[in-house]
């Protein structure tokens, strides 16, 4: 009787053991499923922790995915030194470099978070919502000279998303409709580049918090001459204009734009990079414009537009791009360098700083304008991305000049009844817009606005004459088309050097095409130096190739003769078979 007493205790014991381990698995999986991360770029989804392995696809900005593991995973292939998360892709496991995404956790996203560290408690005191807490703290541990500084709009979130996503108020580049309102039937709707932004779109565009990583904080830099950066300034503002044909064409004749535009800077009060990325954004990088910044067209020898001041559609059509804009400068006196770019700088100073909108965000959703009777209107810019890309394009330059820990402000907005995040709307391709699929290497494009060479080098890349450079290697072709279009939408398309297409998983090899249909359509030729061989590794066989080479057995020309110079000092020859032998070796990888 005991033992049978005995065995049904037992028995009960193995349930109730059975149950609360079912109830502390279960709560463990909850656990991890709250835990999501949103992409912060354009970012390879992978098959395996490492760049070695294949990609599923080429996830979008904003597109957010559920970790299975909050664990780190160390990388194998050396392109991921922070690590690799896992996360949920179509019920499998799948893999992100971490240094492209945020993690956030849904039980602590809450409006009501207490703050708990120095960080959070200054940012607490100052007005910021507990939902900016991690991120800005993530940024001020990093960069200790950061200073972020709440605007208090007062202002609706719904509202505000409503009010700027009122037909013709703001525009997209993409193809994909849950991004585009197809009910308005504004002038542009029916081009086949920029479409009316969907609902869906601004709100997220509009969130704050969807931008809090290195590279995009900048959208909220405080326009402002900044004098602890006075000794910076003209080499980032170099950084942002030396491959533009303005800067290479007055340089050519002795004239530092860096400097000119870093003093005009000072002497208006606004940022240096600010106005070099304004600059590029309005007359690009090609030479299409060079009457108006050369200073030597017949009539209006001196006389420059730096800002496409005046060049109004009506005006171009009638009397053309010089005339219009030309005469605008001669009217304004802009006569000499200094004063045609600090004139313009006045401008935008006077019209848009001094108005309220001071950060590069404000100059597209004017939320807190001087005149209340601007509130929503007066935006320098229609494009919701803007703001993102010439914030990119200013944390590159301060990037380049080694200046990023300066002490920068960012104002960032806070609206009343936030949500605990937003994302952008779900499509069929599993929230991947067309700006940056990212798979099918050979497919037609559409045009973007954005110079091809202001593309190339905005998505981190560079280019040298017409080879685009810069590219790690055993990248996929997924990785650098869906970097380039997270710039300039679905507007570039890459082949092999027979301009055949190619499948999104293969490696970028030297000499493979990419085409960027942009202001111009340009096609660049790749080169991966140490990639002599072109299959898109650095290898036994590129030594084999490079010494043939040297021994005149075998010729190397064009991107490949390139690519061997690994040593870049102008000439293939001992030197850069030992380059290229170090790389093997993982002595010291090969500067791309």
């Amino acid at each position: 009787m005991q033992n049978r007493r005995e065995a049904s205790m037992k028995k009960m014991l193995l349930v109730v053991l059975f149950f609360v381990l079912g109830f502390f698995c279960l709560n463990v999986s909850v656990y991890a499923a709250s835990k999501y991360l949103i992409m912060m770029d354009a970012v390879n989804i992978r098959k395996g922790a490492g760049t070695n392995y294949g990609v599923y696809k080429v996830a979008s900005v904003g597109a957010k995915y559920y970790l299975n593991s909050d664990t780190l995973i160390a990388d194998n292939s050396g392109g991921c030194s922070a690590g690799w998360y896992e996360i949920n892709y179509n019920s499998s496991s799948a893999y992100v470099c971490s240094e492209y995404v945020r993690v956030y956790d849904e039980e602590n996203m809450a409006n009501n978070k207490e703050p708990e560290t120095a960080c959070e408690i200054d940012l607490a005191n100052k007005g910021f919502p507990s939902t900016y807490f991690v991120p800005l703290c993530e940024l001020k541990e990093k960069y200790s000279n950061w200073n972020f500084e709440p605007i208090l709009t007062g202002l609706d979130f719904n509202t505000v998303v409503a009010q700027e996503s009122k037909c013709g108020k703001s525009y997209i580049e993409t193809n994909d409709p849950n991004y585009m309102d197809t009910t308005c039937k504004s002038d542009y709707a029916s081009t086949s580049i920029w479409k009316p932004a969907s609902y869906g779109a601004v709100k997220y565009y509009i969130d704050p918090r969807n931008f809090f990583s290195e590279s995009y904080i900048f959208m909220f830099e405080t326009l402002s001459y900044v004098n602890s950066l006075d000794g910076v300034y003209a080499s980032a503002v170099t950084s942002v204009i030396k491959n533009t044909s303005f800067y290479k064409y007055h340089l050519g004749i002795g004239n530092d734009l860096g400097e000119v535009i870093k003093n005009a800077g000072q002497n208006i009060g606004v940022s240096p990079t600010f106005i070099a990325s304004r600059i590029l954004q309005e007359i690009g990088s090609s030479s299409s414009l060079y009457n108006l910044y050369s200073g030597v067209y017949p009539g209006y020898e001196g006389y420059y537009n730096f800002y496409n001041y005046g060049v109004s559609d009506s005006c171009a059509t009638t009397n053309g791009t010089t005339k219009c804009g030309l005469d605008y400068a001669k009217n304004k006196g802009w006569y000499g360098l200094l004063p045609a770019i600090q004139g313009g700088v006045s401008s935008i100073n006077n019209e848009y700083i001094k108005s309220g909108q001071y950060t590069r965000y404000l100059q597209k959703f004017n939320v807190v304008p001087s005149n209340p009777n601007n509130l929503y209107g007066h935006q320098y810019m229609t494009n919701i991305r803007a703001p993102y890309g010439e914030g990119k394009t200013a944390y590159n330059s301060y990037k380049n000049a080694d200046a990023l820990n300066s002490n920068f402000t960012f104002s960032i907005p806070v609206y009343e009844n936030m949500p605990a995040y937003t994302t952008l709307p779900t499509s069929s391709s599993d929230n991947v817009s067309s700006g940056a699929t990212g798979e099918s290497g050979g497919s037609s494009s559409a045009p973007s606005t954005l110079a091809p060479t202001a593309i190339i080098t905005t998505a981190g890349y560079k280019y040298k004459g017409s080879y685009i450079i810069g590219i790690s290697p055993e990248s996929t072709v997924a990785s650098l088309k869906g970097n380039l279009e997270s710039i300039s939408g679905n507007s570039v398309s890459i082949t092999n050097s027979s301009g055949n297409n190619v499948d999104s998983n293969s490696l970028i090899a030297t000499g493979m095409k990419v085409t960027i249909n942009g202001t111009s359509k340009e096609t660049f030729t790749v080169v991966i130096y140490g990639d002599a061989s072109g299959d898109g590794k650095i290898g036994a066989l590129d030594l084999l190739y490079i010494q043939r080479y040297i021994l005149k057995v075998e010729n190397l020309s064009n991107a490949y003769l390139e690519s061997a110079d690994s040593s870049r000092d102008g000439k293939v020859g001992a030197l850069d078979l030992l380059v290229v032998q170090r790389h093997i070796l993982n002595v010291e990888s090969i500067k791309q």
